[in-house]
């Protein structure tokens, strides 16, 4: 590859190496992920990434398509050791398909286990090393270790490396280095005489393994080594030099470093993503057949100790991904299906592995205790109705968010759309009213949620939630950030889907000049020169260079630092952000009420409220002087403004601010877009906590029709506004219109039930402020809850 790459600059080369089998780097789903990202980063195309495995085998060859006809080189796929690939020739078959005429492929396999549909292809059969080749290979150990042969023991070796298992590359290696290893301090015509008792790779190895146990100095130290080993064999994925110190409290740091040093140096175990597994799968073999002489128990034996070591980790919240990774996987292998069952559900071990892309392998796991897409879902939502059960503080909710929005996206993955709304709905809420109407995770939630819509071909409700999504990026990051860019591009894809071209375009241009603009201040620089360029702009930010630039570069950073909880270090680069600008735009400027929204924004989470009034107030002055009446900034203000003077009991001052709220989004959207509905409900929640229910009553009615003509009658937002009404008119007296309310609100709740598959998980309405009837109609029960 590196020759290759050499030689032809303008190759593209795309290349996975499988380890031993049944691990991760052999997992089908897993390199089709990683040549795809490959692909999409050559490509500058940006798109969401399914992780179901079906739709990445249906993308791939699409991806291949589109960037070859873009790639002024050749493309060249290499995949080594492609017949140890789980369910190789499903999924690997689009090789075989018509390729584009500037992609080849090169793939490597033993001759014994070649899939047949690869047989017919071109192929170069490597030959066996030649008597030159080993005696080069061999030289260049022992000289390494200063190792002089004679001819008489050269001739040896050339000749004992002749048959098929003793010519490869891999055994000739091991054999000189065994050689190197003891030539200065042993027998060398002693040493020759047992390797060429070794006829195949696999008894050159236990040859090595014999040698590295000789030079120990204590039984100890030899039952350690093979402890290390067997551990190491029957893992998932190999095992960390932390790890091993904790499962064996006698094996110190410094012999654990010695023993690793040999083992290493013998080419049995080597690193990889700082795990320690076998270097080939030869030495794999050899461990198990001279340690646990392929003996079901003894093997089954050293997985519990894994199982036991991982389960005390997760019963102490130690939630790792190492944990998730090994756990099911050890699970699986003792054929235990109840422990299996029981580890799935744990919440954070399927997020974990769903995180990191591992979709197939959780899919699998769930095949085989028996549970089909729909039963799996259902029992999701029971999980999270229990831990939501046991929720409480602020931090412990974000968490849940996070559950539930992992949740939604498997379930979007899975096709199982209409599951998938609501445990994105739930998260959307969560954040909502755990962190702020306005927080860059509550972007996320609408972006996730619109996505599922779009698949769902219901356009009006996706329009609604990216604009949301981007209204909420650009006041958080400002309008040339990627997080902007990435709502724009949803957005043109959803206008382009229905055939708005034209609106798709402008889009399309506005993102690509902020991705331009974002790859450019990366720049193409590289080493000291980059590093340099950092330097120099951390200066500019820290001794005072004032420009506008370096001005939105400290609010990004106060922005992020914010979402990080880090609330002290984020006030200093916000309150220095908007310094800048003050100086340098000056203080009436769009750009200053960004910052004097965010700081805002950040008082208010430090529940200094006070300071928070003052804030919003002067950006809502500056951006009803600059901007537009309808503008998304001016009504991310007043909405913002509006539900602090509201939390701070200044109901009086809350009104006008509601109602320029609905004014706004009917200058936005048009008097019947569900919006309007959402700021209408907020309205009349704010009349019915000052005893205006007269006021409030005519709100609630014609939010009702948008929401039935918008999204039909049977859509949780109508349950939620035919409660709010049901609690209206029962505390007017009006008992037969509030029971008659109540039973149409709780029959779209009913069938919401039936259509996520099980029980209804807890809901507060994502809609606007909200009332909820406890039991009975009682007239107390008032659930406020402050919305979008």
């Amino acid at each position: 590859i590196q020759l290759q790459q050499k030689h032809s600059p303008n190759t593209l080369i795309l290349y996975h190496f499988v380890g031993r089998p049944m691990s991760a780097s052999s997992e089908s789903a897993l390199i089709i992920k990683r040549l795809t990202l490959k692909l999409m980063q050559h490509s500058w195309l940006v798109s969401p990434l399914t992780f179901d495995p079906a739709k990445l085998l249906e993308e791939f060859p699409r991806w291949l398509e589109k960037l070859s006809a873009r790639h002024q080189g050749s493309i060249i796929i290499i995949i080594d050791s492609i017949d140890q690939i789980q369910q190789a020739e499903k999924h690997m078959k689009w090789l075989i398909d018509p390729l584009p005429v500037n992609v080849r492929v090169i793939v490597s396999v033993n001759v014994e286990t070649c899939p047949q549909a690869w047989r017919l292809w071109p192929t170069l059969h490597l030959d066996p090393l030649n008597s030159k080749d080993v005696k080069s290979l061999i030289s260049a150990e022992c000289n390494s270790a200063n190792v002089k042969l004679t001819k008489e023991q050269e001739k040896k070796l050339e000749r004992h490396c002749r048959s098929a298992t003793t010519c490869n590359a891999l055994y000739v290696t091991l054999l000189g280095k065994t050689i190197a290893c003891v030539g200065n301090t042993g027998n060398i015509d002693e040493i020759l005489q047992q390797c060429c008792q070794c006829q195949d790779t696999v008894s050159l190895y236990r040859l090595v393994l014999r040698s590295i146990q000789e030079s120990l100095q204590s039984d100890e130290e030899k039952g350690l080594l093979r402890e290390i080993l067997c551990v190491i064999s029957v893992s998932h994925n190999g095992v960390s030099e932390s790890e091993l110190i904790e499962l064996y409290p006698e094996l110190t740091s410094a012999v654990l470093a010695s023993l690793l040093h040999s083992l290493h140096k013998m080419c049995l175990l080597t690193y990889g993503c700082g795990l320690l597994k076998f270097q080939h799968l030869q030495a794999w073999e050899m461990v198990k057949l001279e340690y646990m002489k392929a003996d079901e128990n003894v093997i089954s034996a050293y997985r519990q100790k894994l199982v036991e070591y991982f389960t005390m980790q997760l019963s102490q919240d130690r939630v790792t991904w190492r944990s998730a990774d090994e756990l099911p996987w050890l699970f699986q292998q003792q054929g235990d299906k109840q422990k299996l069952h029981k580890c799935l559900l744990n919440l954070f071990v399927s997020q974990n592995l769903y995180k990191r892309g591992h979709f197939a392998e959780l899919l699998s796991y769930w095949q085989l205790v028996g549970k089909d897409k729909s039963s799996m879902a259902a029992e999701y939502f029971d999980s999270l109705k229990e831990y939501e059960k046991n929720s409480e503080g602020e931090e412990s909710m974000i968490c849940l968010a996070d559950l539930y929005e992992t949740l939604g996206r498997f379930l979007k993955d899975l096709g199982l759309l209409s599951q998938a709304v609501a445990p994105l709905q739930r998260s959307l809420e969560i954040r909502e009213t755990a962190l702020d109407p306005d927080h860059p995770r509550v972007a996320q939630s609408l972006h996730q949620l619109a996505g599922v819509y779009v698949q769902w071909k219901k356009f009006g409700n996706a329009e609604q939630l990216y604009k949301q999504a981007l209204e909420i990026s650009e006041n958080a990051y400002g309008a040339e950030h990627p997080r902007v860019a990435r709502e724009l591009d949803a957005l043109a894809t959803l206008y382009q889907k229905q055939n708005k071209y034209e609106q798709a375009e402008q889009l399309r241009k506005k993102s690509f000049k902020i991705r331009q603009k974002a790859a450019r201040q990366k720049g193409s620089l590289c080493g000291f020169a980059l590093l340099r360029q950092r330097a120099l702009q951390l200066e500019e930010l820290t001794l005072g260079k004032d420009t506008p630039d370096n001005a939105r570069t400290l609010n990004e950073l106060g922005v992020l630092y914010y979402l990080q909880n880090n609330l002290e270090t984020a006030e200093l680069f916000l309150k220095r952000s908007l310094e800048m600008r003050e100086r340098v735009l000056g203080s009436e400027h769009p750009d200053c009420a960004q910052s004097l929204n965010n700081l805002a924004a950040l008082y208010n989470e430090k529940k200094h409220y006070d300071k928070a009034e003052e804030l919003y107030e002067k950006a809502l002055d500056i951006r009803r002087r600059a901007l537009a009446p309808d503008h998304p900034s001016l009504a991310y203000t007043v909405k913002h403004l509006a539900v602090l003077y509201k939390k701070m009991g200044k109901l009086d001052k809350a009104v006008p601010l509601y109602e320029l709220a609905v004014e706004i989004r009917q200058k936005s959207f048009g008097p019947k877009h569900p919006s309007v509905a959402t700021a209408l409900v907020n309205l009349a929640v704010l009349y019915c906590q000052m005893k205006k229910q007269i006021e409030a009553l005519p709100l609630y009615e014609r939010a009702l029709k948008i929401y039935e003509d918008s999204f039909g009658h049977m859509h949780p937002r109508v349950g939620e506004t035919l409660k709010n009404l049901a609690v209206l008119s029962y505390e007017r007296g009006d008992f037969e219109k509030a029971a008659e309310l109540y039973k149409r609100a709780m029959e779209i709740k009913e069938a919401e039930t039936l259509l996520i598959g099980g029980k209804a998980i807890s809901r507060h309405s994502s809609s606007g402020d909200t009332f909820s009837l406890k039991s009975a109609l009682s007239p107390n029960a008032f659930l406020e809850h402050e919305q979008r």
